[in-house]
């Protein structure tokens, strides 16, 4: 799958690192503040989380962080809704307890 940034529409690109103090945060965020078309960088440093915004290729992201840190990297995981179990699915909400059973 070729992916191809264009300049009309900014990606967030979401990557998994291990963050686990201010020096880790700032050499992940030093590892893509210098990549061309990068406009914005957000790190979550509780959530291990780095979130990249600009004309991107993910790909090239998360190859970037895990070289320039030695970290591995790898895409947010991302869970449609409609694979995530809901309460409403299990019968949960629709069914009341029985009471003196």
């Amino acid at each position: 799958m070729q992916f191809q940034a264009q300049e009309t529409q900014a990606i967030a690109v979401e990557v998994k690192v291990r963050i686990d103090c201010e020096g880790c945060e700032r050499k992940v965020r030093r590892a893509v503040e210098g990549m061309k078309g990068v406009k914005q960088v957000d790190v979550e440093r509780k959530a291990n989380k780095l979130t990249v915004v600009g004309y991107v290729e993910p790909s090239k992201v998360v190859a970037r962080v895990a070289h320039r840190t030695g970290k591995k990297a790898e895409l947010w995981p991302y869970v449609p809704y409609d694979v995530v179990a809901h309460h409403t699915h299990l019968g949960s909400m629709t069914r009341r307890p029985q009471l003196g059973t």
